[in-house]
């Protein structure tokens, strides 16, 4: 398990450890976009076969939002537009917006997501301006809970189901307050029984063995 930083891809980790390690083949159990940092699940060998097995577990995240504001790509890393708030946002109109995201529901799928179309991914398609709509997937909020308040940012924990978009239940909330929001950050701290505090990170696998590998194996 490795502690992803930000910037890189999840495809440069993977590409990172089987150059590192000389492996033939390496794999990963879910992408982290390169804004995100956190715990990403690294397969090597025969464990590439079971990625689906890992790839099912739920997921926890720390986030935050930024209210005011609407991104192109849902997150701080996009073109960011300032909106004029109609009506001020207080801190109950906050509490009360984010207690619907609660259960199960169907949430948009971002454009700028992996998701396939046709064997393209959508920001593939979205970077080239073609606009696609997909049926909205069904996810699962397990918690919500805010962790820190202070508008116009909002930090949060999730726990939700694979397939959950934390950018677009950003941008969801925003539409509620009726400001916009965006998310201005993202860190993965579970995926199943694997938590953060076991992740290495990449500036320590570069003084590691291909021995002392075992520490990161999921078993």
């Amino acid at each position: 398990m490795v502690d992803k930083p930000q910037g890189f891809t999840s495809h440069d980790v993977v590409d990172f450890i089987r150059k590192r390690f000389n492996f033939k083949k390496v794999g990963h159990a879910g992408t982290l976009d390169p804004m995100a940092t956190g715990l990403l699940i690294l397969l090597i060998g025969s464990y590439t076969k079971r990625s689906s097995e890992f790839l099912n577990h739920d997921k926890e995240y720390e986030a935050t939002m930024t209210l005011g504001a609407t991104s192109d790509t849902g997150d701080a890393w996009g073109k960011v537009t300032k909106n004029a708030l109609s009506l001020p946002v207080t801190v109950a109109d906050v509490e009360s917006a984010i207690k619907k995201y609660s259960g199960p529901m169907a949430q948009a799928v971002p454009a700028y997501s992996a998701k396939k179309f046709q064997g393209k991914k959508l920001y593939e398609l979205a970077r080239k301006g073609i606009e696609v709509k997909l049926e909205p997937s069904n996810i699962v909020i397990h918690s919500l809970e805010i962790t820190k308040l202070d508008l116009p940012e909002i930090s949060f924990r999730v726990s939700c189901s694979k397939g959950t978009y934390i950018r677009q239940l950003c941008t969801d909330i925003g539409k509620d307050l009726g400001c916009g929001a965006y998310m201005s950050a993202l860190r993965r701290t579970k995926s199943g029984d694997f938590t953060i505090d076991r992740a290495v990170g990449v500036e320590a696998l570069k003084k590691m063995k291909a021995e002392e590998l075992s520490c990161l194996s999921v078993q």
